[in-house]
């Protein structure tokens, strides 16, 4: 190998120097013009054995109830709160209040959970249907081109 910068013959290893923003390899002489880059330090086993992670199993899968807005009005009026009151319960604005309770806006999983466990109600329910069973067992499968023509034939 040579010297990046004076073209000598390196003889061993070379230095990797680093020059205005480049980084060189060069000989002992030349590595006096940059600075000299330290090789990474490698990464020591950890002495600590860890376990994998365990699967629990397929997560549920949650709907919002309908209706959500109305029980959402409900509950809160029935407690004598504003909606400014809840927002700030729940750290979020009045405008994503106001657009849930008038059901322009459906909560996601996780406001819908802090609705329910500030205002006690229930605007979550597990999703159940035959689907879920198949696909979890394996057995789904998707419609494929051949079903669609086979379909359009009778």
């Amino acid at each position: 190998m040579r010297c990046e910068i004076c073209g000598k013959r390196i003889v061993g290893k070379p230095i990797k120097t680093k020059i205005d923003s480049s980084v060189m390899d060069v000989c002992k002489e030349c590595s006096r013009f940059g600075k000299v880059q330290r090789e990474p330090r490698k990464p020591r086993k950890s002495p600590v054995k860890r376990r994998p992670a365990r699967s629990r199993g397929p997560e549920p899968i949650y709907e919002v109830v309908e209706d959500y807005g109305k029980i959402i009005r409900a509950e809160r009026e029935s407690r004598g709160w504003s909606r400014e009151d809840l927002a700030e319960r729940i750290n979020e604005k009045v405008s994503v209040i106001n657009r849930i309770e008038s059901e322009r806006m459906e909560p996601d999983i996780k406001l819908a959970k802090k609705l329910e466990r500030l205002l006690n109600i229930q605007l979550l329910e597990k999703f159940e249907g035959d689907e879920t069973d198949k696909i979890e067992a394996g057995g789904f499968r998707g419609a494929t081109i051949g079903d669609i023509a086979r379909i359009k034939r009778s």
